[in-house]
């Protein structure tokens, strides 16, 4: 028995080489006694062929190339790859020889519809069909680069997202420290001013707590900028959601007003705390609930309902009496820049779930929308019970 090439093995065909086609094929074999017969098999079966077709055939002992092993993601020997022409055609196993009666008239057709580079039978010198270990490092980088440039640009996307909800997010706060502010400047130019010392005392202490809320929210965004995966910046501690909730139902009381609105809270006395981070769940409910002012009709309800699902988690559901969401959307408005057609002259549900999702994802959490009945929708989230 012949023994193993040390190096790679040439084996094409010299007969009518003037048609300048050309079917290159790499054969990886191991170094079992059984790997020659393959060999010959292989060889046997490409010299009984009509030689209308010039090929290649170049014969590897897989320990001598492992980096070609990596590049062509073989997982068994014996293998033989259709390198030329594209697409790359891999067969493997036993019956190497009945896979390639197979696929061989396939072939001949892929090269007579495709122009691929052609071998001159007027060459000097035989040109090898394997990649060069230089070439095959170049196309890694190659993909790394589209990698990292695909990162880069995950990361601009989630820091323009950042931006966008800070800038829509600071409003709520914003609004409500300028509506005390404004209050207690009107009623220093009465004459009850004095009286109505305590009432002042708890504007001002509303609109001072108002400001370190944006602060906070201005801190962690410029926290987040620095880091370079473009992840939020969780750090979850133990959090009472009944008064988070009763914070933000007074705060948005204004918009609440303007449409005749009420927030139907149906909260147990006894929810348990939850771990998460305050403020990125805080910005979570802001959200949710003024999308639900926002799309649900004058005069319309609006429920606030927690309740403690399993012992290790609680659940959140906002529900509204608005439009809905169609069936075939519940899932895409969590989506990049997706938009319903009905918001896309104006902001609207859009703007923060992807990164509502991502909060809530962030806290091994799950969200996701619900039908109200025949009219409106619930948006529902699941968050972790502090132990």
């Amino acid at each position: 028995m012949s023994p193993l090439p040390n190096e790679s093995e040439l084996l094409f065909n010299t007969t009518n080489t003037e048609k300048n086609n050309n079917l290159q094929l790499l054969l990886f074999v191991d170094n079992r006694h059984s790997s020659q017969k393959n060999i010959e098999q292989i060889k046997n079966y490409l010299h009984s062929l009509t030689a209308d077709y010039y090929f290649q055939l170049e014969v590897l002992e897989i320990s001598k190339h492992p980096h070609l092993v990596e590049h062509f993601k073989l997982v068994a020997t014996p293998a033989l790859v259709k390198v030329n022409p594209l697409p790359q055609h891999t067969l493997a196993g036993s019956n190497l020889t009945a896979q390639l009666q197979k696929c061989w008239y396939k072939w001949q057709e892929s090269l007579e519809n495709k122009n691929f580079y052609e071998f001159s039978s007027n060459d000097s010198t035989f040109q090898t069909c394997l990649p060069s270990v230089d070439l095959i490092h170049l196309q890694d980088e190659l993909f790394q680069l589209k990698q990292e440039v695909d990162k880069l640009k995950q990361q601009i996307q989630f820091k323009d997202q950042m931006l966008t909800m800070l800038a829509h997010d600071l409003r709520s706060p914003l609004t409500a420290a300028s509506i005390a502010l404004e209050t207690i400047e009107l009623a220093q130019n009465k004459d009850n001013f004095i009286d109505n010392k305590s009432l002042y005392s708890r504007l001002f202490k509303q609109a001072k707590n108002q400001f370190f809320i944006m602060n906070k929210m201005i801190g962690d965004l410029l926290h987040t900028s620095k880091n370079i995966d473009g992840q939020l910046n969780i750090i979850p501690k133990k959090v009472d959601l009944i008064n988070i909730s009763q914070e933000i139902i007074e705060n948005l009381s204004t918009k609440l007003k303007e449409k005749n609105q009420r927030i139907v809270k149906e909260i147990p006395q006894d929810l348990p705390f939850i771990y998460a981070d305050e403020n990125l769940i805080r910005q979570v409910l802001i959200n949710l609930l003024e999308n639900a002012i926002k799309y649900s009709p004058y005069s319309a309800p609006i429920i606030l309902s927690i309740i403690h699902k399993t012992s290790q988690k609680i659940q959140v559901s906002i529900i509204d009496k608005g439009s809905g969401i169609p069936d075939t959307k519940k899932e895409r408005i969590f989506e990049d820049h997706f938009r319903l057609k009905r918001d896309e002259q104006q902001d609207g549900y859009g703007i923060g779930l992807t990164l509502c999702r991502r909060v809530i994802n962030a806290h091994y959490g799950q969200i996701w929308v619900d039908d109200n009945g025949n009219q409106g929708s619930c948006f529902r989230f699941t968050l972790p019970v502090y132990n």
